[in-house]
């Protein structure tokens, strides 16, 4: 599968336009805070780009992140405006073609970025043996990845190697392709599907079963939206089966509980967070609106307390006190066809 994922990426595919679904994000539907970001990426890394969301995630000023399958550059250089001088964004990737895409551009960006220092890093390898890369165990803030997890035959390594990467309170946050059930076999094994993140996606429950044996309690859902297959004849051959571009956040927290629990808690977003000063979107389920109270369930209470994001909040309650199961939580399919107030779009 790693040679068909290199030939197909680093050969086959030459840009965008040669995907075969809507898998890859529409820049205009993007939120406009980013566009100023991307405007500055240079064009050739920007057409070689084949994700599928945003991972951009808020509040990065000097941390230091690392993206999974990086490709040629594009969320590393976006990202890399995000850390600023003071953070660091390191790549990684298996195809030669594309790093040589992604190392070739360092320079005009360091320079359109105004910076005095280059903050990002490239280094060729696979996602799944990241302890041959000499990445130091808990040394990264935040591990992205746009729409290459499903791409690796062996998912288990990728998340036992995030989780030891991350700092604690530390999160993955990453984009991927998800499916209504679990696909055939079959489907798995055809070169054009895979290449097209459609045969090694995973069943979304599977997926969340996998996170939180890796440490990942409660995986939260930020954003989803069906996939159209586009092609006639890979449309046929996976009909049933619905796909969903989905983007989630996984914390490293050691006590995260399997479902959401009622404590009586409470936080207050004071804002300062930037590009999100009037709401923070948590995920697809929580828009935290600056300056009210807004109650929560134990695990979200602690995704805020015990992670980066601390410092913008105001917490109220403990744990001294069980009160059940947090009213409106449940089970079932987690992605929708309307999306919610709560995210901004594909991407």
């Amino acid at each position: 599968m790693h040679e068909l994922v290199k030939d197909y990426y680093g050969r086959q595919l030459q840009s965008t336009a040669d995907l075969r679904t809507s898998a890859c994000c529409d820049a205009s539907q993007m939120p406009e805070w980013l566009k100023p970001l991307l405007a500055r990426i240079h064009p050739e890394v920007m057409t070689r780009y084949y994700g599928c969301g945003l991972v951009a995630p808020a509040l990065l000023e000097g941390c230091r992140v690392l993206d999974l399958g990086c490709g040629s550059g594009r969320d590393v250089y976006a990202l890399a405006q995000m850390v600023g001088e003071t953070g660091q964004v390191v790549g990684v990737d298996m195809t030669e073609e594309q790093l040589e895409v992604a190392a070739k551009h360092r320079t005009f960006h360091r320079e359109a970025f105004g910076f005095v220092r280059d903050n990002v890093e490239f280094r060729l390898g696979y996602i799944e043996r990241l302890d041959m890369l000499d990445l130091a165990d808990a040394s990264f803030d935040v591990v992205v990845s746009n729409c290459v997890v499903n791409l690796s035959p062996d998912k288990d390594a990728v998340l036992r190697q995030v989780h030891r990467l991350l700092k604690p309170g530390g999160e993955f946050y990453f984009s991927d392709v998800y499916a209504d059930r679990r696909v055939s076999s079959t489907l798995r094994n055809d070169p054009v599907l895979y290449g097209e993140c459609l045969g090694g996606a995973l069943y979304w429950n599977d997926f969340q079963h996998l996170a939180r044996r890796h440490g990942f309690g409660d995986p939260r859902l930020v954003e989803d939206r069906p996939i159209a297959i586009t092609d006639p004849a890979l449309a046929a051959r996976t009909e049933g089966i619905q796909f969903y571009s989905a983007t989630y956040r996984l914390f490293k927290l050691d006590e995260l509980e399997p479902d959401c629990e009622d404590y009586g808690q409470a936080v207050i977003y004071r804002g300062g967070i930037p590009n999100h000063e009037r709401m923070f979107n948590l995920d697809k389920h929580h828009a935290i609106e600056a300056g009210r109270v807004f109650p929560v369930c134990g695990n979200t209470w602690r995704m805020l307390h015990d992670s980066r994001f601390a410092a913008h909040f105001e917490f109220i309650g403990d744990f001294s006190r069980h009160f059940g199961i947090f009213a409106g939580c449940g089970g079932g399919l987690p992605f929708d066809h309307k999306g919610s107030d709560a995210t901004v779009g594909c991407c």
